[in-house]
């Protein structure tokens, strides 16, 4: 089977519960979803449903207690921290309603830094980053530390910074969910366009029903399972 025929994240009958004294809460119960190259896909559904808990999971960040998670046709279940750690580096991009930008170094700085650690040279993580800091219209704000940035810089620096490796896939949790309402439009508008862009399968976690209608896909997370509605029907 082809790439373009493989989904770039997959998740299988996802299982998650948490003790909570003798009680025993079941966050995810058989969730599952296959997300393209290419797709924006919004996942909805109500605080404390286990959005955060799915991304984690996908991220390679928590272990589901059943279910795999597949990432460009690779089952993620059997590596070992090593390979898991290096699959986050190279194939994904995380993007959170706090931007978590170091705070000693420049937006420059903060998009060239996780690719140097990958290998690449100074000379080569900055020209990427001057790539992508202008397509967000930070062109003349590269030499900036965080503190000097507004918060929507801020998090476009952030989103810069989750597609510095080239990944396959974005998981962002609430990524516009810390902004004003102005502000976060703007920033949704621009981060949907670089990520058709640069091609990249995106799963986003939003509150926001006005944003999640206008990706491609959306699912809710309901009762533990993913389901799947129109976005013109929320």
């Amino acid at each position: 089977m082809t790439a373009q025929h493989i989904p770039v994240l997959r998740l299988v009958a996802l299982e998650r519960a948490f003790h909570q004294g003798t009680r025993e809460i079941h966050v995810l119960a058989g969730a599952s979803i296959d997300v393209w190259a290419g797709q924006c896909v919004a996942l909805v559904g109500p605080s404390g449903s286990g959005k955060s808990t799915l991304l984690h999971i996908a991220g390679l960040l928590e272990t589901p207690d059943s279910g795999h998670v597949v990432v460009a046709g690779r089952d993620c279940g059997t590596l070992d921290d090593h390979a898991r750690t290096l699959i986050r580096r190279t194939d994904m991009g995380f993007i959170y309603q706090f931007h978590q930008l170091l705070p000693e170094f420049s937006a420059m700085e903060n998009v060239a830094i996780p690719q140097m650690i990958l290998g690449r040279s100074r000379r080569e993580g900055e020209e990427r980053a001057r790539k992508l800091l202008s397509a967000l219209g930070l062109a003349d704000r590269l030499d900036h530390r965080p503190a000097q940035l507004s918060g929507g810089e801020q998090q476009r620096t952030a989103i810069c910074r989750a597609l510095a490796n080239r990944p396959r896939l974005i998981l962002a949790d609430e990524p516009t969910g810390n902004l004003d309402p102005h502000t976060s439009e703007l920033v949704f508008q621009e981060l949907i366009g670089l990520f058709r862009s640069e091609g990249v399968a995106a799963l986003i976690a939003t509150h926001n029903l006005d944003l999640a209608r206008r990706m491609d896909r959306v699912v809710i997370l309901d009762r533990g399972l993913l389901v799947e509605i129109s976005p013109n029907q929320i």
